[in-house]
Order: C-alpha cells, then sequence, then structure tokens
C-alpha cells in the first residue's frame, strides 16, 4: 500500500476503522493519492467487522485538497483525481465519516462533503478558497455546499474564498458534530461508532435539495461581483454554478460546473493568481540569510514621529501586541498623534471591525515621550521624521549612541539612500535597516524591506519576521531611490500626466486605470496621499533631473496653488460635501503647461493609458531587476498587489508582461521611445526577448 494513506483502529472502538492521509506538508491530493485513499475504503468495504470508515489528515491534521502545483496541467489517465474520489465516496455504501482538523480547505472540504458524516476539532477553519486562484470549485462543491448551508450562505463563502470556523460552520449545517483538541479521533470514532449503532445514517449529500431563500439573490450577486470584482471571470462562473444547483439534478450541476471549471483553470487570470500564490510562499527565500541565521527578539518598540505615518505605525506594533513608545520633541504633536491612535480605535468598534476590549487593550499598548532616552529599552526603534537626510542622518547619529546594543534601527524613508543613513549611526551601521510602511501604516499589507551594504543578516531577517510579525507582506529591496515601488511608480504617474498635457483628461486616465483592475486610477491616488508629499521629493531631487528631459509642472503648479488633493479639498479633482468632481481650474493649468513645453493635443485613447501606464512599470521593474534592486519580479508582482492596488488577478506588472507577450511590449516601448522622453527600453527586456524568455524565466534561473 502507498506510505501516504495508513489503515488503523481507534482504541477501543472495534467497528470503526481509521484512514488517514498521511502526505506532508498539507495532505494535498498528488498523483496517487486519490488512487491509494479509495483502495484503502474498498479493502475496508470487504472487512465485515468494519461498520464504518473514518477519514483523517495525518500531522498538523491540514487537509489541502487540490495540489496546485498540478493546476492546469494534465492528469495521468491512468490515475484516480480527486473527482473519482468525492464520487467514490459520496456513493460508498459503507457509511464514512471524516475527522477535520486544523483547516480543510478547496478540495479538502469538498472530499468532507461527500461523506456521510463531519465532525470537526473546535477551532477547525474550512471554506472554498478557489475563487482567489481563479477558478469555481472544481470537485462538487457549488453543487454540494448549497445543498447542506442553502444557496445563500453558499454564495457568500464561495464568492469570498474565505474561511469559517467550525463552530460556525456546525450551526450552519456544514458540521456535523464537534470534538476536542484532548482525544480527537477517539471522540470521531465513538461518535460514528454510536451514530452506526442507532440507525442514524445521514441522507447522501448530493441527494438533498437546496434551499434558495430569495430567488433574486444570485443576480443580486452578479451586480456585486461586477461592481467589486472588475472583468473577473471566476466570480461569476462561481454564481452560475450555485445556481445550478438550485434548477438541476446533482448530475447535471456537478458537469455544468466541471465544465465552467475547466473554462477558468486555463484561462490568465486563474494562471496570474496562481503566480501570486506561489510568489507569496517564495518570498521568504533571501541570498544570505536562511534557517541557521538567528533573528534578534524583538519585544518592546519605539516610533520616532507622532504624525499620520509615525501614529499608524506605532498602531502596527500595538496590533501585534507589541508594546510601542511613540517619541515627540513637543506636547502637541504628541498628544495629537496619540488621540489619533484612540479616535481610530474607537472608529473601528463603532464600525463593528473591533471590539471595545481589544481596543482598549491596543490603545493601552501605545505610550507617549517626549525624549529620545525613552528608546533604551525597544528592541526596535522605527524613524518617521521629516523626509530629508540631514535630519534623518542626526537622528540615527543619536539612535546609536542611545539604543540598547543588538537593537534593530530602523528608517521609515521613502525614497533616501539607506546606506547613507546608516553611516551616521557610528559602529551601529550592521543595525540599520530600511523599513518602508505604506500609507496609511495600519492599513497597507506591503512593507519594503530595505537591506543596506552593511545591514547584519541577523537583522535583514529580523526586518522581515517583523513585517510578517505586523501583517505585512514583506518584500526585500536593495537601495536605490525609491526602492521598489516608488521608483517604479514615480513612472507610472509621469506617463499620467504626459498624457493629460497630450489630450487626455483626468477622469479618462483614472477610468481606464480603474476599468483595467487598478483599485485607483492615478490622480485618484495622489489626491488622497497628499500632493505635497510628491512636490517635495521632487523638489529635494529637481538638481538630479537632465535639463532637456521633458518634466510635467502640472503637479507643481497645483501645489504652488495650495491645492494638495482631498487635504485641502482641491487638487486634480475638488472635494465638496464627500463628493467628488472635476477640477474645472485643471484644463487652464494643463493647456498653459503642455503650450510652454510645446506639447501638440492629440486623441489619447483607453488603450494608449493603459499601455503607457503600465508598460512604464514593466520597463522599469525590467531595470530594477538588472540592477539588483529585486530579488525576483515575482517580488515586485507582489509588491505593486499589495502597495500600490494592482489587480491581483493579473499577477501583477511583470507577471501580466508575460501574459501579454514580451515582445509586444518591447515593440511598443520602442515605438514610444521614437515620439516620447523615457522610453529607453531596459537591456534585460531586450535579452529576454532576443532570447525567447520571460521573466517567469528568470525568476527560475536567479531565484534563492
Amino acid at each position: 500500500m502507498d506510505s501516504r494513506i495508513n489503515i488503523s483502529k481507534a482504541d477501543g472502538i472495534v467497528d470503526v476503522a481509521v484512514v488517514v492521509i498521511d502526505n506532508p506538508p498539507v495532505n494535498v491530493m498528488s498523483i496517487g493519492v486519490p488512487r491509494s485513499i479509495l483502495a484503502a475504503v474498498n479493502r475496508l468495504n470487504d472487512d465485515d467487522t468494519v461498520k464504518a470508515i473514518l477519514v483523517v489528515a495525518a500531522g498538523r491534521g491540514v487537509l489541502g485538497g487540490a495540489d496546485i502545483k498540478v493546476q492546469g496541467k494534465a492528469w495521468p489517465a491512468s490515475e484516480p483525481n480527486l473527482i473519482d474520489l468525492v464520487t467514490a465516496l459520496d456513493s460508498n455504501e459503507k457509511p464514512i465519516g471524516i475527522l477535520l482538523r486544523k483547516i480543510a480547505v478547496g478540495g479538502g472540504l469538498e472530499i468532507a462533503m461527500s461523506c456521510r458524516y463531519r465532525i470537526a476539532q473546535v477551532g477547525t477553519l474550512v471554506g472554498q478558497p478557489e475563487v482567489k486562484l481563479g477558478i469555481p470549485p472544481g470537485a462538487g462543491g457549488t453543487q454540494r455546499l448549497p445543498r447542506l448551508v442553502g444557496a445563500v450562505k453558499a454564495l457568500d463563502m464561495i464568492l469570498s474564498g474565505d474561511p469559517i470556523t467550525a463552530e460556525e460552520a456546525l450551526g450552519i449545517g456544514l458540521i456535523d458534530r464537534l470534538v476536542s483538541a484532548v482525544n480527537p479521533i477517539i471522540e470521531a470514532a465513538e461518535y460514528l461508532s454510536r451514530e452506526i449503532s442507532l440507525g442514524h445514517v445521514p441522507q447522501r449529500t448530493r441527494e438533498r435539495t437546496v434551499d434558495t431563500g430569495d430567488s433574486q439573490i444570485f443576480d443580486a450577486a452578479r451586480v456585486r461581483v461586477a461592481r467589486r470584482l472588475r472583468g473577473q471571470i471566476a466570480p461569476v462562473a462561481c454564481i452560475d454554478c450555485i445556481e445550478m444547483a438550485t434548477t438541476a439534478d446533482f448530475d447535471e450541476g456537478f458537469a455544468y460546473e466541471r465544465k465552467r471549471f475547466l473554462e477558468c483553470v486555463t484561462s490568465n487570470e486563474a494562471a496570474a493568481l496562481r503566480h501570486v500564490f506561489f510568489a507569496e510562499r517564495r518570498v521568504k527565500k533571501v541570498p544570505g540569510i536562511d534557517e541557521l541565521t538567528k533573528s534578534r527578539p524583538i519585544e518592546k518598540a519605539a516610533v520616532l514621529g507622532a504624525g499620520t505615518m509615525g501614529a499608524g505605525i506605532a498602531m502596527c506594533f500595538a496590533n501585534a501586541g507589541i508594546p510601542v513608545t511613540m517619541i515627540e520633541r513637543d506636547v502637541q504633536p504628541l498628544q495629537g498623534g496619540l488621540d489619533r491612535i484612540a479616535a481610530s480605535y474607537a472608529n473601528q468598534v463603532n464600525k463593528g471591525r473591533l471590539d471595545e476590549a481589544t481596543a482598549n487593550t491596543r490603545t493601552k499598548l501605545v505610550s507617549g515621550a517626549l525624549n529620545l532616552e525613552a528608546i533604551v529599552e525597544a528592541d526596535i526603534v522605527v524613524e518617521a521624521v521629516y523626509e530629508e537626510m540631514g535630519v534623518k542622518k542626526s537622528v540615527f547619529a543619536d539612535l546609536a549612541k542611545l539604543a540598547k546594543p543588538n537593537a534593530v534601527l530602523a528608517t521609515n524613508t521613502s525614497y533616501l539612500d539607506v546606506n547613507e543613513i546608516a553611516k551616521a549611526a557610528t559602529g551601529r551601521e550592521q543595525d540599520v535597516i530600511g523599513l518602508h510602511f505604506f500609507s496609511p501604516a495600519n492599513i497597507m499589507k506591503l512593507i519594503e524591506v530595505v537591506r543596506g551594504v552593511m545591514t547584519a543578516a541577523d537583522v535583514l531577517k529580523t526586518g522581515i519576521e517583523i513585517g510578517e510579525r505586523l501583517g505585512k507582506v514583506a518584500i526585500v529591496s536593495g537601495v536605490c531611490h525609491g526602492f521598489i515601488g516608488n521608483r517604479m511608480f514615480a513612472h507610472y504617474n509621469r506617463e499620467a500626466e504626459f498624457m493629460l498635457q497630450e489630450g487626455a483628461t483626468v477622469e479618462q486616465v483614472d477610468t481606464a486605470l480603474y476599468k483595467f483592475g487598478m483599485a485607483m486610477g492615478s490622480f485618484s491616488v495622489r489626491d488622497l496621499a497628499g500632493l505635497d508629499i510628491g512636490w517635495a521629493m521632487r523638489k529635494s531631487t529637481a538638481h538630479l533631473r537632465k535639463p532637456h528631459e521633458r518634466y510635467s509642472t502640472v503637479g507643481d503648479e497645483l501645489c504652488e496653488r495650495g491645492w494638495y488633493g482631498q487635504k485641502t479639498g482641491k487638487g486634480f479633482y475638488i472635494y465638496e460635501k464627500g463628493q467628488r468632481c472635476m477640477n474645472p481650474d485643471l484644463n487652464t493649468i494643463v493647456e498653459s503647461t503642455g503650450q510652454a513645453a510645446g506639447i501638440k493635443f492629440a486623441h489619447v485613447t483607453d488603450e494608449q493609458v493603459i499601455e503607457r501606464c503600465i508598460y512604464a512599470l514593466v520597463n522599469e521593474g525590467a531595470k530594477i531587476l538588472d540592477d539588483g534592486i529585486a530579488l525576483r519580479a515575482s517580488d515586485i508582482d507582489l509588491v505593486f498587489i499589495n502597495g500600490y492596488g494592482f489587480p491581483r488577478w493579473r499577477g501583477g506588472p511583470m507577471k501580466y508582461a508575460d501574459t501579454v507577450g514580451l515582445d509586444k511590449v518591447l515593440n511598443t516601448i520602442k515605438a514610444l521611445d521614437q515620439t516620447h522622453d523615457f522610453w529607453v527600453a531596459s537591456p534585460l527586456l531586450e535579452r529576454l526577448v532576443n532570447e525567447g524568455k520571460s521573466f517567469a524565466d528568470w525568476d527560475s534561473k536567479h531565484s534563492a
């Protein structure tokens, strides 16, 4: 028998056999596993002493279901697959129960729903997350789940992809019994034995009818999906399949689900989401650190600065249960930061996102201080002061003297040279790292962990781990102006502003980007962030610009008038009474600056908006890879998905370029280079095209 499948008995329970799936780390249905499970079940079917079969996942108890590594690829014709397994389990004459522990999602839950009895250990999570991989459940999930919990709840679970607890699952009929974590297998076997002896054998899931509730729920769900998940095909397929469960018999619905699954699994959307799935697991592989590298313990934190960013960073630590001291020079800004934090937690309570006890606990974890000596007990100090090199260097010179030995000294700079900042921390250069939080820091998922040339390996590992501990996606970056994200985003926004001067409107550019899938358009984002932030950066780096290169002064002109975006009620848009509308004064600025630069108005298409903005990201991203700033193209994708609202279902800018075809991207860039500034093609992009390679190929060769 396959070593991944074992048969045993629970102590003292002779009429229940236990089939253990042992395919670490998460017991997925790899090639051969379904066949071996069926062989074990068939063997037990022939054993008259066995009245019921209990299926259990080994190890931590995770039952992962389908093997994502082979998703979208051909399965050996001679091997039973997940569908064969669930079909056989569902039709098996001898009752089968399953014990779910820790996590049972996707195909794991589909296996469970094909069993007569579903038993779960307390605290277990169950769900159907397939939509997050660009597919509907493909082994009967859209047909069995509504038959167990009703169409309304099935829509909610499948469209969100989020798991629910076993306790909630019990309440809605998805789980039949909860068992403790003390002796879960024995408890589950005892339950099965007792139910069988009493003749309590549940109806097969496939034989049940579906409670639809309101017949309009499917149309309403399609409206929600069209508004929230622009352009994605998998959510629509999920809705269609669940609706089919309410109008057709099981076999017809199952066949329809399979048809829609096969349409989706080979789509660009599914390929992109699989790319992101594996990118998130690959991101921890960093040259120079491994399991032997010990990170530094972080029990207390300090944040320098109580402004919007400093307060947000302090909340990140408090949310993770880490006591944090927020330090300012004067009482007023310090109190303002503390008040901002208290108000934020109170707002979360009012909106039902946080209970009052948790809010109070987190608020108490944040304290304030008016002197730098308050950092002496901190294991990590994050500087979030004014974005000016002289100020940063002065701060780090003091930190080097006052921080305790082995403390991590982190700068939150968005653009500045971390190596130059580290030099100011005399004798502590190895302790300095960049931790670039994105605003609002307590909400945004991304943190760039910037490795300086002198950053110690254990400090780098600590930076990555603290990012994860704070609930962030931590991406390692090398040192350059703007690091990965802001260096690329400047090129994206540059093209958006250039197109204004060439004939596009603010609304056209933002709408085209929004329809493409961006969370917000270029000008909406800039208004939200504050136009003065980018203006300050442009002024500080004006001396680096080449005199004859094209430079749009539209954003500068807005700032010179005091129009900083939402914070002042006027920027690229006007904001009044909670409404956003076009800024009528913008046209004059666009026309005058364009004429002064000799720019002629022309017709700009939506396709040109997408190509120029997105290809600007791709071209600069390729240069960043070539420069060694990013470790992988997939890391760049994660930066833009988690920090800049790039659509996850397109896989990030570099994956999108692979999907379009690097030859097409390069040809467009070369054409733009004939008529526009800044469009010199990346040498890496040219090499990849000449070699017939992709960014994915580059990653496979260069990944740690």
